[in-house]
Order: structure tokens, then sequence, then C-alpha cells
């Protein structure tokens, strides 16, 4: 049995980060085992130590980032009161989630196609899970009525689209932070969402080297229905 920090842990880490690298570079079906061994150093007869085939690799990946986020998500959420507080702390979650992961994000959006259908099942049943969470939230706020919302589900997915849209132009260095981003896409939902009387975090000043907005340079991800 190894242990934790053994070597062949170590090796199981590796080949999950450049199975990343390589299927946001390559996609899918471009990208193959010899491919995977190769980035990571070892025969291609050994990489089935850790993995047993492409499509294993995918499905482990794109579930177990999902049970991951769902479970920090939900530890943001349970530390919030109420539904405003929760919107802000969802509003957060999800833009450090997608800048700071782009490559899975990215991942998980364009190779769900690749799946298995069995294999695509079940992760879209996680990823829908994350919206329900969201469509709770605006729930909650209708039924105090703090938000006007018509469709809950449909205002969930626009709020998706517009926060994971963050992570197609933001990038290091530029003029503003993540927080600034995220205060600044809170009061956006606040008014998409009717707030009457909305609450204002005020950011820091811009400093240059924080954060910058570029020309997308990949297609908007869209989120699992």
């Amino acid at each position: 049995m190894r242990t934790a920090g053994s070597k062949g842990v170590l090796t199981s880490k590796a080949v999950r980060e450049a199975g990343i690298q390589l299927l946001a570079r390559h996609g899918y079906e471009a990208m193959n085992l010899r491919m995977l061994a190769r980035s990571v150093g070892i025969q291609a007869g050994s990489l089935y130590n850790h993995i047993q085939s492409k499509q294993d690799f995918l499905f482990d990946l794109l579930r177990s980032i999902m049970v991951e986020v769902l479970a920090n998500l939900d530890v943001r959420l349970d530390k919030a009161d109420g539904p405003i507080e929760q919107l802000y702390a969802l509003t957060a979650f999800h833009i450090e989630l997608h800048c700071a992961r782009r490559d899975e994000v990215f991942i998980g959006n364009m190779e769900l196609r690749s799946l298995t259908p069995e294999h695509r099942a079940i992760v879209v049943d996680l990823r829908s899970q994350y919206e329900k969470r969201i469509v709770q939230i605006l729930r909650r706020g209708k039924q105090e009525g703090l938000f006007d919302v018509e469709d809950e589900k449909v205002a969930a997915f626009s709020l998706i689209s517009m926060l994971t849209g963050v992570s197609n132009w933001y990038r290091p260095g530029g003029r503003r932070t993540i927080k600034q981003l995220i205060d600044i896409h809170f009061a956006m939902a606040q008014k998409m969402f009717g707030v009457a009387a909305p609450v204002v975090r005020k950011s820091t000043t811009p400093r240059p080297g924080r954060g910058r907005a570029e020309r997308p340079s990949r297609g908007q991800p869209r989120a699992a229905k």
C-alpha cells in the first residue's frame, strides 16, 4: 500500500496536473496517453498504475473537480447570513474559482461532450447541483421580499454566464483586482435581481499590476443544462 507523500502519490498528482495542461492545450481527441506519460517522465506502461484509460481520466477529473467545488461552495454559503450575503459569497466564489483554475473550467465546459453517456450524466448531475444552490438563494430572497425574480432558474443561468465570463478576459497585471471585480459584479447582480436596498462594498483604490482586462481568448463557457 502506498502512503501519503510516497512516490506513487506524487506521480498521480503529476499525472493529473499534466493531464489538465494537455487537455486544455490539445483537447481530448488529440491528447493520447503516450503524450501524458512523456509529460510526466514515465513509461507509457507505467501510466496504467495511475489511470485505467483516457476516458476514465477525464471522468475522474471532471467528477472530482465538481465534488470539490460543491464542498467548498457550501462552506462559503454556510458562513453567509441571508440571501444577499449568500449572493455575495457565491459571486466571490465563482469569480475566484474561474480565474484561478481556468484550465479546469475550460476542460469542464468544452470536454463534457467527450464523456460517455453514463459518465456525462453523473457530471451533469453534479453541475446541476451547483445551479440548484443558486436557485435556492434566489428563491429564498424572493420569498423574503429581497429579490424581484420572475424565473429563478433562468436568473441563475444568467448569473452563471455573467460571472463565468470574467475568466475569459481577466489577466493578472492590470488595473482591477479580483476583489474589485467581485464587488462590481455583485453590484450588477443586485440590480439584475431588483434588490431594493443594494449592499455596497467599497473596493480599494486600483493599483497597477493586480489584474487587467483583455479580449477573450476562448469561447464563452456555457452552463450545463
